[in-house]
């Protein structure tokens, strides 16, 4: 395989830089889909994030590709630190864009619909016509710098060491029941690479290894979901073993759509919420973009939507149940240090606590777990009786029903617990450590897009600043739990600390009363805003203002007969965002309280500066105009100008996971700070959300909030 590519070639073989290609598109075609598999979302929990987990599972098998397949490689190349201009990944989804438009429009009455119970119908696309290759060959000169910057970056290596080296990232970076799937697709394909590049027969092998196991990781194998459109893929591929690269590629996706359409008929949740499998449609993205490298186009696909229509007698999206009571928590961990006997003890053992059970392996040393249970504590026991645990994530379930005209079931608030320690995320817990030792706890409250508010508030000074405005405001997020309660809602109030007149305004229009200024707070203001406050419950988002000291005594001193205080850990204004966001008057105090203080406690900060003088900092010493990023009150980075600091700490702070980062622009911003780093965080970190506000603080250029 040469480096000259044009749309039109047709391949025999996929070797290490052509499968590195490869996982460029799946990213992009990923990216592409993600609110629509989003949305899909219904089994084995309505939690739409589906197409989240498998972007932010592909995301990390191509990185570990990239750095050469060594883990905690550091500056390793990827696709938008080429020597390309950055233009690549740009390139990638316009590829990809074109290769999944099609040479037709598919018509609305195509488009995936339930009607009296029966499957949803596909569009009929021919993605053989001259059509596709028309418009691909638009970009010619784009598949060329793709396929010289994966010639580049592959160095060589087989398709075996990039195919091992993204069945490994994927395993150690999987997401969701989705993402721990999507990484033994990739562990087959690890398999059946080793004697050399892929062919046609052995992308069948591969497909038939990945099949086999994903049923064998699964406690209860259903059908009707990814697995059997695996499959069927599998199947399909076979049907026309010892044809070419492509032709195998195209039967095996065609068969997966085919399959794709079809799961409603099988499983029951989908035909009644009148959508296809969420995992399956991301495994005919990834597909579809294998039959993009082997013959230089993909096949045309519709767009799978919400069926406009539910079956006679079945339940309305909203009225049934996808989980059972019981199953509180989704937990996630890695295990090392163990064997197949011990692995497949610890599925027996987690299949009794809950269900979705997967256990899996990378083909190397490391398993990937995945449970649905009451008890998330006896679930991490069990791990720590099998091997070395590590990266544990736990996630909340609180689904509420939805209005029936709203698209998609949604959660009301999410709370997820983040990586083994606050300190020191790799740190592994070892057989024999005590539960929950060194655990810290990290939120996040992810979801659709469409469940969210509508515009920011304080809109006309983000668009004189030049701030990009983000797709949802706080005031959309605060409440909407409550607003779906039946229930009389406490007469409880949010006490919120604010800088500047643009976060004020944005913790106003979410509900919360605003103390703030341009003068410090004073322990004595906060103590006089509260006996103010006319609400029997208080809860007080100091946002950093004053030290836990002085919080202390304001809240005893402010506590009386009639008043409940309840001081939150907040420390800056995001992680008071982060906090309000999940603020919920149909909870009782305490509960209302835990899940805010959990989700300020796991939003991750930092904040921008300029440095004034010379100074001697923790990591060495600052001249007058440097850019300094600071990690709640240190130091810990410091870059000639703002921006650069600003990349390089958004860099270490996503570097360990991240699906939403709220960016809260001071006064002295300069104006296109906020739109470079947001350009930044999707080039580096695509399918992460950005919101960025005007908050008009003094001191911190930029607040920065990772969730």
């Amino acid at each position: 395989m040469g480096s000259e590519v044009t749309v039109s070639e047709v391949r025999d073989s996929i070797d290490g830089a052509a499968l590195l290609r490869w996982g460029w598109i799946c990213l992009a075609g990923l990216e592409q889909r993600r609110e629509e598999i989003n949305a899909l979302n219904v089994f084995p929990i309505a939690d739409s994030d589906t197409g989240t987990n498998m972007l932010a599972t592909m995301r990390a098998a191509v990185r570990e590709a990239e750095a050469g397949g060594a883990p905690n490689a550091g500056g390793a190349p990827d696709i938008e630190r080429a020597d390309t201009g950055g233009e690549l990944l740009a390139t990638t989804r316009a590829v990809c864009a074109e290769a999944a438009n099609g040479p037709q429009e598919v018509e609305e009455a195509e488009r995936p619909t339930v009607d009296g119970g029966s499957p949803p119908r596909l569009a009929a696309a021919d993605s053989r016509t001259g059509g596709v290759r028309e418009r691909l060959a638009r970009h010619s000169d784009a598949h060329r710098g793709l396929e010289e910057a994966a010639l580049r970056i592959a160095s060589g290596r087989t398709a075996r060491e990039i195919a091992a080296a993204m069945a490994r990232g994927a395993t150690r970076g999987a997401r969701g029941n989705s993402g721990i799937i999507l990484s033994q697709v990739l562990r087959g394909i690890a398999e059946a690479a080793r004697g050399g590049p892929l062919t046609a027969d052995t992308v069948c092998d591969a497909l038939s290894t990945a099949a086999a196991l994903v049923r064998g990781a699964l406690s209860v194998p259903v059908e009707g979901t990814i697995l059997t459109v695996l499959e069927c893929a599998a199947a399909s591929a076979d049907a026309v073993r010892g044809g070419d690269l492509a032709a195998v590629a195209l039967a095996a996706a065609d068969g997966a759509a085919k399959a794709l359409g079809e799961t409603p008929s099988q499983l029951g949740v989908l035909r009644d919420a009148g959508v296809v499998d969420a995992g399956a449609r991301g495994l005919v993205v990834l597909l579809d973009s294998l039959v993009s490298v082997a013959r230089g186009e993909a096949p045309a696909r519709p767009d799978y939507v919400r069926g406009a229509a539910v079956a006679a007698g079945a339940s309305a999206p909203g009225d049934f149940e996808t989980a059972t009571p019981e199953a509180h928590f989704e937990v996630m961990y890695l295990l090392a240090g163990t064997d197949e006997r011990r692995v497949s003890a610890l599925r027996d053992q987690l299949g009794a606590l809950g269900d979705s059970v997967v256990v899996v392996g990378d083909g190397a040393e490391t398993w990937s777990t995945h449970v649905h249970c009451a008890d998330a504590g006896a679930a991490i026991e069990a791990g720590l009786a099998a091997g070395t645990v590590s990266a544990i994530r736990i996630e909340s379930f609180a689904i509420t029903a939805v209005a029936p005209d709203d698209v998609a079931l949604s959660r009301a608030s999410t709370v997820r617990h983040g990586a083994a320690c606050s300190r020191d995320a790799d740190r592994p817990l070892g057989a024999g450590s005590s539960h929950g030792a060194g655990l810290s706890s990290e939120a996040t409250v992810p979801g659709p897009a469409s469940a969210r508010g509508g515009a920011v508030t304080c809109a006309e000074t983000a668009a004189r600043r030049g701030v990009i405005s983000p797709r949802d405001s706080l005031g959309g997020l605060a409440g909407r739990g409550a607003a779906r309660r039946t229930e009389a809602v406490a007469d409880r109030a949010v006490l919120a600390v604010a800088a500047g007149e643009g976060a004020a305004a944005l913790f106003e229009a979410a509900g919360a009363v605003v103390l703030g200024g341009d003068d410090p707070v004073t322990s004595a203001a906060l103590l006089t805003a509260i006996r103010r406050m006319p609400n029997r419950e208080v809860l007080v988002l100091p946002n950093g203002a004053l030290p836990a000291h002085e919080l202390v005594a304001v809240g005893v001193a402010a506590r009386d007969a009639r008043r409940d205080v309840l001081m939150l850990p907040s420390g800056s204004m995001v992680q008071g965002m982060a906090a309000l966001a999940v603020h919920d008057r149909g909870r009782i105090a305490v509960d209302d309280a835990f899940a805010m203080s959990e989700a300020a406690a796991a939003t991750r900060w930092g904040s921008l500066r300029a440095a004034t003088g010379r100074a001697l900092t923790m990591v060495g010493t600052c001249e007058a105009g440097d850019g300094l990023a600071l990690v709640g009150h240190d130091v810990v980075v410091i870059e000639r100008g703002v921006l650069a600091a600003g990349r390089t700490l958004l860099d270490r702070m996503l570097g360990l996971g991240g699906e939403l980062v709220t960016l809260l622009m001071g006064v002295d911003a300069p104006a296109e700070l906020g739109a470079e780093l947001a350009a930044h965080i999707a080039r580096g970190f695509p399918g992460v959300e950005v919101a960025v506000y005007s908050g008009g603080q003094r001191g911190d250029l930029v607040q920065i909030g990772v969730e």
